[in-house]
């Protein structure tokens, strides 16, 4: 039966004992704030911790009956050991998940960043439909979904799309999503039902505040403009369209929504975003090529998942995982 550090299970009951002590001994409020992080960062695994010692204790006492001579004692252990074990197994595998170091941006909200890859108007309508995908799977999460830049297909679907994901634990769910997305179907804009191979990038940024990356005001160059709209009374005719430059990195970023205050705001959080995401990247060497090989050029053949519409089926390449199950991870 496999088995756990017994020493870092009691240091982690340790310190969770100490930091409940110190929420209720009346810590002051920037003491509260970071016990109460802690404290909720901790008690997922310690209350795995007692659970795992509870059955390790209860099939101790098992042990006890099956050797206690008593023959219907015994069988009644022999029973309850084998249910025990099967448990304790599912428990050390979960704690040992638990306990793996887990990336500091984890609890953050994202900037979602969808693109249409080769395929042309095809690429646009699957970028659509990941999209869509995305705001499902949100809704079920409770999370909320603002679209702060788009560029819509010719025939539907998006060129690009940018969103802020936010709530809690987004970006732990959402990391792995980025990537080439690959699908085989028979496009709405095909006319001779031959199946074809377009792609998407997905890209997954964690969203950071002021306090996580620092830009000063030289450094950047904020440009209005007029945003582009759909004709007649809907044209926008004042310059509220904001595209900010960071000099330093060459980044630029544009938002072309209603009201300038809030391009201004929503520029400034994707590009933090992605200026954060270009440090992390720097510290880790490893991870910046990983990333940059997975999303490559949005090249059919760089893809992490396939979504096959005639099969109805969905492969992970990256894990080797096929399901069957298309109309359901398209529903989000």
């Amino acid at each position: 039966m496999a088995s756990l550090p017994q020493d870092k299970l009691d240091a982690l009951e340790t310190r969770f004992q100490y930091v409940e002590a110190a929420l209720s001994g009346g810590a002051g409020p920037d003491e509260f704030v970071k016990f109460s992080k802690e404290h909720a960062d901790l008690a997922p695994i310690v209350g795995e911790i007692r659970a795992y010692k509870k059955a390790l204790s209860d099939r101790a006492e098992a042990e006890v009956l099956l050797e206690s001579g008593d023959r219907d004692m015994a069988e009644m252990a022999e029973a309850e050991i084998e249910e025990l074990d099967e448990r304790i197994e599912q428990m050390v595998q979960a704690i040992r998940i638990l306990l793996l170091p887990r990336d500091e941006a984890d609890e953050k909200s994202i900037i979602l960043e969808i693109r249409g890859g080769t395929g042309g108007d095809e690429a646009a309508l699957f970028a659509g439909d990941l999209f869509r995908m995305y705001e499902r799977y949100a809704a079920s999460h409770g999370w909320k979904v603002t679209v702060m830049e788009e560029s819509p297909g010719e025939m539907g679907g998006f060129k690009e799309i940018i969103a802020n994901v936010s709530g809690k634990g987004v970006y732990a769910r959402m990391k792995f999503e980025s990537g080439v997305h690959r699908v085989q179907r028979v496009p709405a804009t095909e006319g001779s039902g031959r199946i074809h191979t377009s792609a998407a990038t997905v890209a997954v940024l964690p969203e950071v505040e002021d306090i996580d990356i620092e830009i000063r005001n030289e450094d950047i160059r904020i440009d209005t403009m007029r945003a582009s709209g759909a004709g007649g009374q809907h044209v926008n005719t004042t310059d509220s369209a904001v595209r900010i430059t960071h000099i330093p990195s060459g980044l630029v970023v544009t938002s072309a929504m209603k009201s300038q205050h809030q391009n201004r705001a929503q520029a400034m959080l994707v590009l933090r975003s992605r200026l954060y995401e270009m440090q992390r990247e720097e510290r880790d060497s490893a991870r910046s090529a990983a990333r940059k090989g997975q999303v490559g050029s949005g090249d059919r053949s760089e893809r992490i998942r396939t979504y096959n519409f005639p099969q109805g089926r969905v492969t992970d390449h990256r894990i080797n995982l096929t399901l069957y199950k298309l109309d359901k991870v398209i529903a989000g």
